[in-house]
């Protein structure tokens, strides 16, 4: 059986916000600059899904607030797909508070595996809720920023947007 996907994309300081639902709730939130690429995206990770556009959602509001200001709180339901390992990584970064950040190491400790940083690297990579998920909350063991799926730009915006709230 395969789900049907409803998104949406809104602009925001940040650049395009695609969001994505199934009827269990956000599935995805990517950010871009491309339309196209986004769907491309979407299409690519959801193959067996029907996915539609809809002029608009109730959590394109709530997300685009949490992009302006991802200290507030967000209480979207999540449709949260991945394995075991990455649901547990993903976890770990929900429970980073805003405003302070982790490495990598520090996530493989956190869930137990502490020799699985590349892993939880990977995870984070892997990660299709932005924002929601705040894998931008990770960074390397000497402080420094490294990559992030959206673009390291946007991870120093949104690290500098919670440092100043």
């Amino acid at each position: 059986m395969s789900d049907t996907i409803r998104y949406t994309v809104t602009t925001s300081s940040l650049g395009l916000i695609q969001i994505a639902a199934t009827d269990r709730g956000i599935c995805s939130i990517t950010m871009g600059d491309d339309r196209k690429m986004l769907l491309r995206d979407l299409k690519r990770r959801f193959p067996m899904a029907k996915i539609s556009e809809v002029d608009s959602m109730v959590q394109a509001k709530d997300v685009v607030k949490l992009a302006e200001n991802p200290m507030q709180t967000f209480s979207a339901s999540l449709d949260i797909q991945g394995t075991a390992f990455q649901k547990s990584v993903w976890n770990a970064l929900r429970n980073i508070p805003a405003g302070t950040t982790a490495s990598y190491l520090d996530i493989a400790k956190k869930i137990g595996k502490p020799k699985a940083v590349r892993a939880v690297a990977q995870a984070c990579g892997a990660n299709h809720i932005s924002i929601a998920i705040p894998c931008h909350r990770v960074v390397r063991s000497d402080g420094a920023l490294s990559g992030y799926r959206w673009g390291v730009e946007r991870k120093k915006e949104l690290l500098e947007r919670e440092k100043r709230r």
